[in-house]
């Protein structure tokens, strides 16, 4: 009897290919029946890798299925494999690359996707049978749990993957994950669960987290990834962040002529739009072969640009995160990354846009902004050769949620509680759910908690007769349906054309960006200027304009703060330069810049801490240099200027970047005396940064996105949805309620939580501290700002100043800094330049701490 050979050996036959050495061991491991996390590089082949490590085991089964009636045709396999990818398009992308082997090889499966695109009539075939394979989001996902027939839908999964484990796992998207494969594990306890990254800095949790157990398979057949930088002909001495580095245009420009195809990725939107329109206007002949992509864009835009890519008919294409995934693009031959990516991660992940194929090389050219972003590259090409990428960790209960999961399990065929309980205890991130809180979740989700007891529209889910918990108002499972996900922003409104007969959407502005605007306003967006007409209906109006002064939209997301592995090598770098190893081009052509500081001051050091004071005109500066991110340095320097004013009541101006904070005070002060181990102590810490904070204002803020997400607002039916101002008053309303009738309701726990671990970072302020309190001081008094502290001030100055003053008064600065410097000296950015704003900066960074009743320094409200 002849042996009958398996896929994964027939296809790769045919093409006259070698299976990697983790691709065996991930066939292997499944025909085992293992569990696992396969980490390999991007383009390696993981996918295939998975794939055909299902098709081995359960393709073969399916070779003597009965034909469908009256066709001729061997019937389609059940439901067999699930494949959880974090966004849409890649879903789609997905599909085609797991429908390829099926058609070479005749093998008798289908290929679905379920995703909030996918249309009446496919979820209507979908509901009477299920593809073999169902490529899906995890809000998708939910959906299909809740529905009657769920546990009849899924009886023939064998498998599920979990493509980009690493953009899920520390959010709650991942958590909403979690409690879907608790459900279906409950109902397939053998059920083999696969998760694929390129990019895990903490591999053992990230498989712990999915699974109890399984086997963690490495990809060592090392990937080519070339990381460099585009340097400038000459540096700034006293740089700063906000000219988005055009001056670096007609070389970037140069760039893009020598390559076929070519994405170039920036940190925000705004970014995006600006560089697009200043290439248009650089090389006016490749209209048609540059394009724009980001999240805001309409989907039929990025659906044609992401079609064009595949075809290799665009030049180059500017984008953001929305084309960070996997996504397969081959014919991109490189990746051009304007400014710091501010992690390791990151920054691998968009090199591995480019040569995404076994055997091809990526690279990534980092396009710097400023000057100290020569260091960022430098230190950004250390860490990825040695490894060093970012760990991430999953959140910890989040009851919001568990509510909502809650509710969605009760619309299909309902839930026992103490089953349920056990289910909900399996999944990682409520392995340590108590009673307490379980009961809580239970009578919120039956009548909204102490407070809301008399309000129908809270009463979402009982127990029947028989004990079973289910939802008993058909409009409130509507409602619920439709607000399922974890996904929360601020209302968009959709932009459109005024005149009749026009194109449709060109996407989606937020509406506190086009709040500010009145009409005959222009501004950038979709790569045209427009003129805003009205505003009627969630819709923005426009018309064309050729006025190119126009404002930029400002979304939300755009912060990102710098990753503790790059920053760690970025002291590593500054360690060397400062024993006269300048290695590397980037730290070469920054030589100039450093020792400048080093003459004025020192430079900062992993084994130092760097403080410079200062008086001028203004009062007395105090600059420091932990390196930490800003969300970090925000946190610390309001603690310091807390602490320092204990004794004697004192107002401070704050400002802090990525590398240090600045804190600037009217009145004299000894900073030489106060700068003790004792500043930087850890201990108490939790009571005293919400003391120097408006944590209150902050948790307001936050429980926004907990009251949606536990179905507390209601954000609209589609068509018409509720504004940013309806659900920001509604938010409050209960935030207010809960805070005066029910202070132990455990969703302003989490708010309250969620500001001190998210935005405030107090686990790596904790940790900050730690570093910093042992480390000897280098104290130095200058004259005049440094390299280092000039930045600093900038940041400060924005707060106060207009976009022309600003750059009138920088101008200035740098021109008797440079004086000051002597030799060397670069001539300032043309002012056009300097008056473009960055929208990576954190909004009301720079803040004065004010005193309250008490005496006490009490900071400013942070502008939102």
């Amino acid at each position: 009897m002849v042996k009958r050979r398996q896929p994964s050996s027939r296809w790769f036959a045919e093409r006259g290919w070698k299976p990697f050495s983790f691709q065996k061991a991930v066939w292997q491991a499944v025909a085992d029946g293992e569990s696992g996390l396969l980490h390999a590089a991007t383009g390696a082949g993981k996918t295939y890798a998975v794939w055909f490590a299902a098709l081995d085991r359960f393709a073969g089964q399916c070779a003597s299925l009965p034909t469908s009636a009256g066709r001729g045709k061997p019937a389609m396999a059940p439901l067999t494999v699930l494949w959880i990818t974090p966004m849409r398009a890649l879903a789609t992308d997905t599909a085609r690359a797991l429908q390829a082997p099926l058609d070479d090889l005749g093998i008798a499966w289908s290929i679905g996707l379920r995703t909030g695109d996918t249309g009446s009539a496919e979820r209507a075939r979908q509901a009477r049978r299920l593809p073999s394979a169902l490529v899906t989001t995890p809000e998708s996902l939910t959906l299909l749990l809740t529905q009657a027939n769920a546990r009849e839908a899924f009886a023939g999964l064998r498998m599920l993957v979990v493509d980009e484990w690493h953009e899920l796992l520390g959010n709650k998207r991942g958590v909403q994950l979690q409690l879907a494969l608790a459900r279906l594990r409950s109902w397939q306890p053998s059920l083999m669960v696969w998760a694929l990254s390129a990019t895990l800095g903490n591999l053992e949790h990230a498989r712990q987290v999915l699974m109890p157990a399984g086997r963690l398979v490495q990809g060592h057949d090392a990937k080519d990834l070339r990381i460099d930088t585009l340097l400038p002909a000459a540096i700034e001495r006293f740089p700063w962040a906000g000219h988005l580095g055009l001056r670096m245009l007609g070389q970037v420009v140069e760039q893009l002529e020598g390559s076929a195809t070519t994405l170039v990725f920036t940190n925000t939107r705004s970014q995006a739009e600006t560089w697009y329109q200043a290439l248009l206007q650089a090389r006016p002949d490749w209209a048609g072969l540059l394009a724009l992509h980001h999240g805001s864009l309409s989907r039929e835009v990025r659906d044609w640009v992401e079609l064009a890519l595949k075809k290799g008919q665009l030049k180059a294409v500017v984008c953001t995160s929305s084309l960070d995934l996997g996504v397969d693009f081959l014919p991109v031959e490189r990746v051009l990354q304007v400014g710091s990516a501010k992690g390791v991660a990151r920054l691998m992940q968009r090199a591995g846009r480019s040569g995404h194929a076994p055997g091809r090389p990526s690279r990534a050219t980092l396009v710097p902004t400023h000057s100290l972003e020569l260091l960022e590259a430098a230190a950004a090409r250390r860490a990825v050769a040695q490894g060093k990428v970012e760990a991430r960790q999953a959140p910890e209960r989040p009851l919001d949620v568990l509510v909502q999961h809650l509710v969605s399990m009760a619309l299909g065929d309902g839930f026992d509680a103490q089953d349920m309980l056990a289910e909900v205890r399996s999944a990682w991130s409520y392995r340590d759910l108590s009673e307490t809180q379980w009961a809580w979740a239970l009578a919120f989700i039956r009548h909204g908690g102490l407070s809301l007891t008399a309000y129908p529209d809270f009463r979402r889910a009982e127990p029947d007769a028989e004990g079973r918990w289910r939802v008993p108002d058909a409009r409130l499972a509507r409602r619920h349906r439709m607000s399922i996900g974890t996904l929360v922003s601020d209302a968009s409104l959709t932009v459109k054309f005024w005149a009749r007969g026009g194109s449709g959407s060109l996407g989606s502005v937020e509406e506190g960006f086009i709040a500010r605007l009145r009409p005959g306003d222009h501004f950038l967006f979709a790569g045209r200027t427009l003129e805003l007409v009205e505003v009627r209906d969630m819709t923005v109006y426009v018309r064309r304009a050729s006025d190119r002064k126009a404002a930029i939209p400002r979304w939300n997301g755009g912060r990102m703060p710098l990753s503790g592995e790059l920053a760690e090598a970025m002291l590593a770098e500054l360690d060397a330069a400062d024993q006269g190893m300048y290695q590397g081009p980037e730290m070469r052509l920054l030589r100039p810049l450093l020792e400048v500081q080093k003459a004025w001051s020192a430079l900062p050091g992993k084994n130092v801490l760097l403080a410079e004071t200062l008086k001028s005109r203004e009062g007395w500066h105090l600059f420091l240099y932990p390196f930490a991110g800003r969300s970090v340095h925000l946190g610390l320097a309001s603690l310091l200027a807390w602490r320092l004013a204990r004794d004697t009541p004192l107002s401070f101006s704050i400002a802090v970047n990525d590398y240090g904070l600045e804190l600037l005070c009217a009145s004299a002060i000894d900073y030489a005396g106060a700068l003790t181990p004792a500043l930087f102590d850890s201990q108490d810490l939790l009571p005293e940064v919400l003391a120097s904070l408006n944590a209150g204002e902050l948790a307001r803020r936050r429980f926004r996105e907990i009251a949606r997400i536990a179905g507390l607002v209601f954000t609209g039916y589609p068509g018409a949805p509720k504004s940013t101002r309806q659900l920001q008053a509604s938010s409050g309303l209960y935030f207010d309620v809960f805070r005066q009738h029910d202070p132990d309701n455990l969703l302003l726990t989490q708010a309250r939580q969620e500001v001190l671990s998210q935005e405030l970072d107090v686990q790596r302020l904790r940790q900050t501290l730690q570093r910093l309190q042992p480390l000897p001081l280098q104290l130095r008094s200058i004259r005049r700002a440094t390299p280092f502290a000039f930045p600093l001030m900038v940041e400060r100055f924005r707060e106060s100043l207009s976009s022309e003053k600003l750059a009138d008064r920088i101008r200035r600065m740098v021109s008797d800094l440079e004086q000051a410097a002597g030799a060397g000296a670069q001539e300032p950015a043309p002012l056009t330049t300097l008056m473009v704003e960055d929208d990576t900066r954190e909004p009301g960074r720079a803040r004065k701490a004010r005193r309250s009743k008490d005496g006490r320094p009490r900071p400013a409200r942070q502008r939102s």
